[in-house]
């Protein structure tokens, strides 16, 4: 396991784990890379404390290594396939509900959603039309 079977908070465990490592494609060739659940630990942990990436602790090796990991896997559509089959499994063990509502009464439209244009008011958009700049080489 690599892992020392420790548990650490913000850490995924090990039935979790064990879930989703099937998903995470392997390297097949190249130089060794930072061990997959190192990886993914490092990235859950980024995410549930929102810390920048650069101030990953030390332990989940380089940032840069999980940066671009984590960059090719969402690229890649590695968390969707994740996503998809963690809550295809729930959903059949009946974990999930699956109604849910919206109470409009406290649905808020952003402030820049509402067409009033300035703080003077106004009547709504104006249609403008862009042009291009002067080629500086014309003179």
């Amino acid at each position: 396991m690599g892992h020392g079977g420790v548990t650490r908070r913000h850490e995924l465990t090990d039935h979790e784990w064990e879930s989703i490592a099937p998903l995470i494609p392997r390297a097949a060739t190249g130089r060794p890379r930072v061990e997959d659940r190192r990886a993914i630990n490092a990235m859950v942990y980024k995410i549930r404390t929102d810390v920048s990436w650069r101030d990953l602790r030390e332990r989940y090796g380089p940032w840069q290594t999980v940066y671009t990991r984590f960059r090719r896997y969402a690229l890649d559509g590695v968390f969707t396939r994740v996503l998809q089959h963690v809550q295809a499994r729930a959903d059949a063990a009946g974990d999930i509900d699956w109604l849910i509502q919206i109470d409009s009464t406290i649905v808020r439209a952003h402030q820049h959603a509402a067409a009033t244009g300035r703080k003077g008011g106004g009547t709504g958009r104006t249609n403008r039309t862009i042009t291009p700049s002067a080629d500086p080489e014309a003179d």
